[in-house]
Parts: structure tokens; sequence; C-alpha cells
């Protein structure tokens, strides 16, 4: 996260968020998330705990796989509201260091507070299923692309994969505003 705050410090630019169902068959109450080998209560197996370590990133097992629609619909009720960045740090503390369950909306209602949104309006959009179409018509995007895992970005026409290094982001930035290359929505 630190690598896309510094590329949209950097350039000046806005960060859009996208929502992706990593496990779309995790049904809502969530699923019990077995110990992987070469993970401790507290660290994951590599090559996460070095990627994250690398990041400067707290990344703790978490104990359960939330089913994670409602959270993607909250950081989409967060994006309409301009402050995707900041409810995406707070998730994230939430659920990797403080190992809270993004599918209940107590602790979205909470994360929602601590970025200075409205909690309860939140909370009732999710009821409401305000975001539902969206989300899902980003995913099927997702699906369109290829796109079969997270993080994903898409810099113009450039998409790669996973916790890449800083000179990555900025060479496909460098490309995009060198070359002119189109979005890849535009293609």
């Amino acid at each position: 996260m630190e690598r896309v705050d510094k590329l949209a410090n950097d350039y000046d630019i806005a960060v859009e968020g996208r929502a992706y169902l990593l496990r779309p068959d995790t049904p809502k109450e969530g699923a019990e998330r077995p110990q992987r080998p070469g993970e401790t209560a507290d660290e994951l197996s590599e090559p996460l705990r070095g990627q994250a370590k690398e990041a400067g990133l707290i990344m703790k097992p978490p104990g359960r796989t939330p089913n994670t629609l409602y959270a993607l619909e909250a950081t989409e009720y967060a994006q309409q509201h301009g402050k995707f960045m900041e409810f995406h740090h707070a998730a994230y503390k939430a659920f990797w260091e403080d190992r809270q369950d993004l599918g209940e909306l107590e602790v979205l209602h909470k994360v929602a507070h601590e970025v200075g949104l409205d909690g309860d309006d939140m909370v009732k959009c999710l009821e409401d299923k305000t975001y539902a179409d969206t989300v899902m018509g980003q995913y099927q995007e997702a699906l369109k692309y290829g796109i079969s895992g997270i993080p994903t970005f898409l810099v113009g026409n450039l998409m790669f994969t996973g916790a890449q290094p800083y000179n990555i982001f900025k060479s496909a930035m460098e490309r995009f505003l060198t070359e002119g290359v189109p979005p890849a929505s535009e293609e």
C-alpha cells in the first residue's frame, strides 16, 4: 500500500479501487482458515512473509476467511464519498493487524467511523445492497481481463499483479506518461 501511496504522491494521481472477489464461494458467515505450512500464529508463510516485511506491512494470519462482499461494498461506499485510500488502509489494519472479520457489519461500521465516514449510513447502504451491482460488475470486468489474484494494478494498458517493487510502478507510470499509452478500458 505504501508503494501505491508513494506513486499517487509522486505523480499527483488519484487511485481508484475496484472490487475483486478472491474467494467468491466463501459462505456469508465466513469459513475457518487452516494454518498453512510454514505459518506461525503471528507470521505468514513465505513468500508473503518476506514481501510484507519488504513493504513494511504487518500481516498476521487471520483465523477465518471472511466473505468479503460487505467489505467490497463498504469500500465502494468509501470511494463514492472520497475516502477510498483512508478506508482501504483502515480495513487493511483491521483485518491483517487486528484480525477482525471484515464480513461483519459492526467491524465495517467501526472502520468507517475511524476514517470520518457515516458508519450508520454505510451499514444501511450495505443492508440495502446499494453497491452490490457495482461490486459484481467490477468483479465481472476483472474476470474479463483475466485477473485471478489481488492486488492487481492497471496503469494504462500495463497490468501487473502482486506486491511489486516501487520501480515497477514507477516504470509503468513513466511509460504511460511518455508514450501516451491509453487506459486498458479504452482498447
